[in-house]
């Protein structure tokens, strides 16, 4: 079974699966087709699953994937904390350039659900994380998309000083939300 937390932007839930723990450690059941259709209301085919381990200071995005490959995520950090972060970029929308962001924690066991039209970022607090997230269309590099992970019109608050925050080179160059004109579009 499944909490359904809800954010300030409802298409975003942080979803808080049910942890058995004793002295020998904890058991929980971290992926459910069944419980997350209905924690979400609606059937998401994950047709990927990807990880990454990063260190202290590093911070991956803004990304997204455009069109046909536009992709939902679902992600989860199985050890050290990480601050995520999706931003809303579909035109039209009552929250667009909105974010919501959360902690992930191999201590909390959340998981945040991300769906298409959102651009997502991680920052890592920890000495180092593992993160692993789950994506309903598989990773197209030709419909890549980004936006800078500090763009003022944003605000994002990292939980990290700047001078910390670690980058690919890539990350470096993504345009600023005004920029970006291959968006998505809100629909009710």
């Amino acid at each position: 079974m499944i909490e359904v937390v809800k954010t300030a932007i409802p298409d975003l839930l942080i979803l808080q699966p049910r942890v058995f723990g004793d002295e020998r450690g904890y058991f929980m059941e971290s992926w459910s087709q069944r419980d997350f259709d209905k924690a979400v209301g609606r059937h998401i085919e994950f047709v990927q699953d990807n990880e990454s381990k990063s260190r202290y200071g590093v911070l991956r995005g803004l990304h997204f994937q455009k069109g046909a490959s536009a992709q939902s995520k679902l992600v989860r950090v199985v050890s050290g904390r990480v601050l995520d972060v999706a931003v809303d970029i579909r035109r039209g929308s009552p929250w667009f350039g909105k974010y919501v962001a959360c902690e992930l924690s191999g201590e909390n066991h959340r998981q945040f659900f991300i769906p298409q039209g959102f651009a997502h970022g991680f920052a890592v607090l920890s000495e180092e994380a593992v993160f692993q997230y789950k994506c309903d269309r598989f990773y197209a590099p030709s419909s890549e998309g980004a936006i800078a992970w500090n763009d003022p019109s944003i605000g994002i608050e990292w939980g990290i000083p700047e001078a910390d925050v670690i980058l690919s080179e890539k990350d470096r160059h993504h345009p600023l939300l005004s920029e970006s004109g291959d968006l998505f579009l809100y629909e009710i």
